[in-house]
């Protein structure tokens, strides 16, 4: 079934969550939507998870617009999320209407995301007005790290929650389609999920939001030293990865591959050179 926003905010409430999955490149697009993810997210992610970076702030509009291009070649049935990445939307709806078209035509996304509350609902209403669906995000929002302190928790004090709150209204008002709330405690998660109306993503959020998220590169296990608290690993893929070419770089050094079933060979190779005809005789071979 093919996914869009009508059919994400149809999930709205109902029994079967919402399942949404970082992807950075086609083949894990394939892979994401075939194992049965709804939602693939091009997060801005990437700059940590692929490129190294120790947050999301390096990245660009142009890597954006890349990864999503690549995730949406690999995808057929999921709807297609990207980031707009730090200081693309926040000094005006101009330049956010800019920064969501690139991704949309460019980019080939289905639909953008951004991060902020209250401050970001003109951008967010200039956008949808101009027919581009927009997801939410708020709580622990990563391009603010440095201005958050770290990766902590929000929402914890009554003052912080009753502004989370707000912000999921303003942003619904605005238009967004569907929130992530990512970072907050579980029961103020559950309180904004059942105050609003469209759904509710969560990311360390507890269970009962509509949906959850994680970055892929995480619930694969392909990071070892990365266990946050909200993250569980669906599989150890670090071990497999390093095996695996642990065991080829073994048979490279050994000269046991490649094999002859690894290797090419012509049909008349074999054959004694003065039986070939004479144009298809090896070069220099008189």
């Amino acid at each position: 079934m093919k996914q869009t926003v009508l059919t994400i905010q149809a999930r709205k409430g109902s029994s079967s969550k919402i399942v949404m999955v970082t992807a950075y490149d086609a083949t894990f697009a394939g892979l994401l939507e075939n194992a049965g993810a709804d939602v693939l997210l091009v997060g801005d992610s990437v700059g940590m998870v692929v490129q190294g970076h120790e947050n999301t702030i390096p990245v660009t509009l142009d890597d954006m617009v890349y990864h999503t291009r690549a995730v949406a070649r690999g995808s057929h049935h999921a709807l297609v999320v990207a980031d707009l990445p730090f200081m693309t939307y926040k000094e005006s709806s101009v330049q956010a209407m800019q920064s969501a078209t690139r991704l949309m035509q460019d980019g080939r996304a289905h639909a953008v995301k951004l991060e902020g509350g209250q401050e970001i609902a003109d951008s967010v209403h200039a956008i949808v007005a101009a027919g581009i669906p927009v997801m939410g995000h708020i709580g622990l929002t990563p391009q603010s790290v440095h201005a958050l302190g770290g990766f902590k928790v929000q929402g914890r004090k009554q003052e912080a929650a009753a502004l989370l709150r707000e912000d999921a209204i303003a942003l619904e008002e605005a238009g967004c389609f569907a929130l992530v709330l990512e970072g907050i405690p579980a029961s103020l998660a559950a309180q904004i999920t059942r105050s609003i109306n469209i759904p509710t993503i969560g990311i360390g959020a507890g269970p009962h939001c509509d949906g959850q998220v994680l970055v892929c590169y995480d619930l694969l296990g392909l990071n070892p030293h990365f266990k946050p608290k909200f993250l569980k690993q669906y599989a150890q893929l670090h071990e497999n990865v390093s095996d695996a070419v642990k065991n080829y770089c073994e048979e490279v050094r050994a000269g046991i591959f490649p094999a002859s079933e690894h290797s090419f060979d012509e049909p008349w190779a074999a054959i004694n050179d003065d039986d070939l005809p004479e144009g298809i005789r090896y070069a220099g071979s008189h």
